[in-house]
Formats: C-alpha cells, structure tokens, sequence
C-alpha cells in the first residue's frame, strides 16, 4: 500500500474499464488512472460531490458537548448515563473511561445552544466539574457537535464505490459509524479482490450495495430509535421514555428497553442474494446470513485460542466431527471450486485423521454450532453462507458458487 500524503483530488471521471482522478500536491498536479476507486473520503465526501450525487437524509436540532479528560479516579468501567440530572437540569449527560486514563463526557446542550459560547472554558469546566467533584483532571480538548442520519440511494456507481461515512452518517451513539466503516470493508474487499483477480464477475459487487445497504438502513433505524429515546420530539415519546425509566428501577424487563446507545452489531445478511437457502429442521442461530459466533478452541498442541482466528479471509468449510466418519472426503473438498480452507473442530480433541483438529474444550463451539456432523461454509468476512447437516460435495459446491458470485 502506498500512502501519497498532502494529494489533494480535484477531479473525477469514471469510464466503463476504470477511473481518472485529477491529484493536486504542492509539487504540481498529475492524472492518475486506476481500475477501481474506493470514496472512502468522509460523511463530506469531496468525491460523492464531484460526482454530483444526492446524499439524502435528516439532520437532528439537538447540539451537544464532548469533552475529553485525563484523570486518576475510581469510576468504573461501565458506561454511565444520567436523564435529566440535577447538575444538567431538562437534559443528558454521559461519562465513559477510555484508555491511558482518558475520561470522555457528552452533554445534551438543547438545539438553540450556542457552539462558540458553549466551547469556553468557562462553560465547559463547570459541567465537568458537577460529574468529576473534586477529582483532578486535565481537559483534553472539547467541542459541540450536531448529527445528522444519511445515506446514498446506492454504495456502487460504475467502478467507483462509496464506503464509510462517505456512504452513510449515523449519530455517535452506539458506535455504528466506525464499526460500520470496518464492517464495509470487510464486506467489500474480498468481493473487489475476487474481481481484479478474475475468480468472480464484476456483478459481485452489486451484493455489496444489497448487503451493506441493509446494515446502512439498520444502523439509521437504531439511531433514531436512540436519539429519540435520549431527546424525546413529542409528548408521546417523553411519556414513554419516562415510563420506562421509572419501571426500571424496580422492575428487570424494563431495563432492557432503556435506549441510551446501544452498541453496534454485525448485521444479518439472511435471506439476501449470497446465502443459500436453509434447512428449516436446522436449529439454532447459525442460520445463513448470520455473523459466525465466537467460541473458545484449542489445537492439537493445547494452545487455546478462538474460532474465529481460524475462519476469515478465504471461505472456509467449518465441519463438526468427533469422529473420523464424520470428516469430509479428502478427494472431494479437494475438488471445490473456489477451494475453501478446511476448519475441523472435535469435542474431545484430534482423532485418527490427517487434518488438523480443533478441539472445542467449554462445548460452546457445539452449543452454538450443533452437534456432530454439521457443516458451515464460511464467507470470508465471518458471515455464515450456507450449512448442511453433513458433508455433500455436490450442495456445498453449490453454495460456494453461489457465495461467490459465480452461480449460472
């Protein structure tokens, strides 16, 4: 990878077989032709701009204030979250640890705030002060902030895709801009790879519009559920917001519905065009489409690790096999075209067989995955595409076409 600091695009056209960007530097300007371009240029997107394409969505009134601290001190690690406190009366607050001592505070600020009056030290260290009391601290840096929820109609536009905020804005509550960003290119780099290489038709890439369009849409829809929650629009949504605070003191189901930012989550891709169909008689949560789940495992040398350190990258054809008869024929998986990466786990540890075993030492490899026999093609960014109850070359071979953009 080539890094190419202070060049600047100013220009893009993009043609059937590739793209040409115009780069500024401070040497002078120069024409770059490459395959294909990934806008992975911000919720601003330069690129989306020259290309003139509408990027929809809803900006939210509320401003708020984010302040960084460093300071020795006894909270804990778990997130707290206040609604209407007495120190921020009629808003919110949050307080975070972050590494290397860092403490990060949010204050909803009402949408009529003032950005410049509220940046002051002056407004700022008072409102850290009321959470912090008398606890040293040192301010890092502050800001005041709005968010706006958005995103592109489509992600892929001729051989220029968008990815990242560039693509799609959510607020920061939860997480789901960033992961969001890694989830895209977890999805899509190994789709682009698959085409340059000539392994897939460029049709491929149309799954990724499909698959992270539903994750964009998902992660909005939380977001405003959120938002929502947090600065209620309506006396309905107060009513409801309210009420559900009050239960939760006293009442378990209740806190399950506090909305104050949950975390992100991988999506599911069930149903979408990549996955095969399921077996309905399958059970359990692995169904196509599903982010694998993480288990602890160990090799045949005892070293413990996790699954997922050994699925990703290339597909992969997770077998559960506590005994040799239950291992897919050699000469067969050999035959698998795009040939995927064998990954036996055994709940005893290795058998008498030629491959290399995982063993599955808690048996939640087998509470998540099923019992003996069953078998997982696993795409490469970790999302199930499709699982059997055994090994069948010919429904696996299937399925591996289908997955990687090849079926007829």
């Amino acid at each position: 990878i080539e890094l190419r600091w202070k060049n600047k695009v100013t220009g893009i056209s993009s043609r059937a077989d590739g793209v040409e960007l115009e780069v500024e530097t401070p040497g002078g300007c120069y024409r770059l032709e490459a395959d294909w371009v990934i806008a992975a240029d911000g919720g601003r997107s330069p690129l989306r701009g020259m290309l003139g394409l509408p990027f929809p969505g809803e900006t939210f009134e509320e401003r708020f204030m984010i302040a960084d601290v460093h300071m020795q001190a006894d909270f804990p690690n778990e997130r707290w979250y206040w609604f209407e406190p007495t120190f921020h009366q009629g808003e919110s607050a949050l307080l975070h640890r972050q590494p290397d001592d860092i403490f990060r505070l949010d204050f909803q600020l009402g949408p009529s705030a003032d950005p410049e009056r509220e940046r002051r030290p002056e407004r700022v260290l008072p409102r850290i002060r009321a959470i912090v009391g008398e606890t040293p601290f040192e301010l890092e840096w502050s800001s005041v902030y709005a968010f706006r929820c958005a995103r592109m109609e489509r992600f892929v536009h001729g051989r220029v895709i968008f990815a990242g905020d560039s693509a799609h804005l959510v607020s920061p509550f939860g997480a789901r801009g960033g992961n969001g960003g890694i989830q895209d290119a977890d999805n899509l780099c190994w789709k682009l790879a698959s085409v340059v290489k000539g392994e897939a038709r460029a049709s491929l890439l149309d799954s990724y519009d499909e698959e992270r369009g539903r994750g964009a849409d998902e992660n909005i829809l939380n977001s405003t559920r959120t938002t929502n929650f947090m600065t209620p629009k309506s006396a309905t949504e107060r009513l409801f917001r309210d009420n559900i605070l009050a239960l939760a003191r006293e009442f378990p189901f209740a806190r399950s519905l506090v909305n104050a930012g949950r975390l992100s989550k991988p999506c599911s891709l069930e149903a979408l065009s990549l996955q095969s169909a399921d077996d309905p008689e399958l059970g359990g949560a692995m169904v196509p489409g599903a982010p694998a789940a993480d288990a602890p495992v160990a090799d045949e040398s005892g070293r413990t690790g996790w699954l997922l350190e050994h699925l990703g990258g290339n597909f992969a054809l997770l077998v559960l096999a506590d005994t040799p008869a239950e291992m897919p024929d050699r000469s067969a998986l050999a035959r698998l075209e795009p040939s995927p990466r064998l990954c036996a786990v055994s709940r005893n540890g290795p058998h008498d067989c030629k491959s290399p075993m995982l063993s599955d030492p808690e048996g939640l490899v087998r509470a998540r995955y099923g019992g003996p026999g069953a078998v997982y093609l696993v795409r490469p960014d970790q999302h199930v595409a499709a699982r059997f109850r055994g090994f069948d070359a010919a429904a696996i071979q299937r399925a591996l076409l289908r997955a990687s953009g090849n079926a007829a």
